[in-house]
């Protein structure tokens, strides 16, 4: 669009900007170049600053106060030359000034570079348009999936309930009803072992379930407390032993020097519990599972099995090894909730194969003097 008050100028910038392949529209006053780019936006606006009823100035200031024109490119055209005359075309909003008398070659090499400027912002903000929705898009589907994960997270925790609190009252009734008659058959020897370890597998998952719920429900309630490392040990290798002595291995636990940690004091004997039955059941009988205590680092070695390399990367997921790697199947969801519970308290456990006859837990908890831990 050319926008100049003395039909000269006019013609010959029609012809020069038409020779090189542009579709131009000419007026001689501001009002109807405004009029006509409201209804058909141009790429770029060349435009004189002295014009009768409204100057370039004025024209461009009204230009740049409508959003659907303000984008568009203004080259202003005068024979003002003061400096303060260029300053103010700029500052109306102008993008380049050029002095009449004008030499054709300078006007098509700005008038060619403006239009190719104008042409690739406009690609770069469709481009940045196309972002918006993308991520828009991806942020929808981002959203419906939490929500779907939350879902099945919200049936995953109610099955946990349901499992640990729901099924005891029918289970103690089934265990009984089973104990009277291994009593009445003088039931012993094999089917007497057999029935008790189901029974305690049963009672296990029903506990670990119940932990994993409370763990779900009330975590952000779970305050943390000073706990001395000694009393914890103390508390899972008694809650361990029956579970040793059933299978004919022993427990060795030297003393503990008295170190605090970071915690709740059943949920952490829980975890080491968990993880002293787990290598209980990697040890053969007659074999020992030795803990030891490092200040805020305990070890756990079992003796007599190690564990399939495939299974290590998963070893603390939750009901992912299937397969039977002890003596008696898989070992459960204990070590998974061992994890979490040490995670819950900024703790961390680790496995790995000592060497080609025994498995090793390492324990790290977080000691109750950092940051956070509320020891005085």
């Amino acid at each position: 669009m050319v926008v100049d008050d003395q039909p000269a100028n006019l013609k010959l910038l029609e012809d020069l900007l038409r020779n090189r392949g542009y579709r131009v529209h000419s007026f001689p006053r501001g009002r109807l170049a405004l009029a006509a780019a409201a209804q058909n936006p141009p790429d770029l606006i060349l435009l004189d600053i002295n014009m009768p009823e409204m100057n370039g100035y004025e024209v461009c200031d009204r230009l740049k106060a409508n959003a659907k024109l303000k984008a568009i490119p203004v080259i202003f055209l005068s024979a003002l030359s003061e400096v303060s005359d260029k300053l103010k075309a700029f500052q109306s909003g102008g993008v380049d000034y050029i002095s009449k008398p004008f030499q054709f070659e300078e006007v098509q090499a700005r008038v060619d570079t403006h239009v190719q400027l104008h042409h690739l912002q406009r690609s770069l903000q469709q481009h940045n348009d196309r972002l918006e929705e993308i991520v828009g898009l991806r942020t929808r589907e981002l959203g419906e999936a939490h929500a779907r994960l939350k879902i099945l997270d919200q049936a995953k925790t109610d099955f946990l309930t349901l499992i640990s609190h729901e099924f005891r009252t029918p289970l103690g009734g089934l265990l009984g009803v089973g104990e009277l008659l291994l009593e009445e058959c003088g039931a012993d020897g094999e089917l007497r072992d057999m029935f008790e370890q189901s029974r305690r597998r049963i009672l296990c998952l029903l506990e670990d379930a119940a932990v994993l719920s409370e763990i779900e429900f009330a975590q952000e309630k779970l305050a943390s407390e000073c706990v001395a490392v000694s009393s914890v040990l103390d508390g899972a290798i008694t809650r361990a032993a029956a579970f040793a002595k059933s299978r004919h291995v022993t427990l060795e636990a030297p003393p503990c020097a008295p170190t605090l940690v970071q915690g709740r004091q059943d949920l952490l004997v829980k975890a080491l519990q968990s993880l002293v039955e787990t290598a209980v059941r990697f040890s053969d009988p007659g074999t020992a599972v030795r803990v030891a205590c490092h200040g805020t680092q305990v070890s756990i070695d079992g003796g007599g099995r190690t564990i399939p390399a495939s299974a290590i990367p998963k070893f603390f997921d939750l009901l992912s090894i299937r397969e039977a790697i002890t003596p008696d199947g898989d070992f459960g969801i204990g070590p998974a909730v061992a994890h979490r519970i040490l995670s819950l308290f900024g703790g961390s456990v680790a496995v790995r194969n000592r060497d080609s006859s025994g498995m090793q837990l390492t324990v790290s908890l977080k000691s109750a003097y950092e940051e956070g831990g509320g020891a005085e």
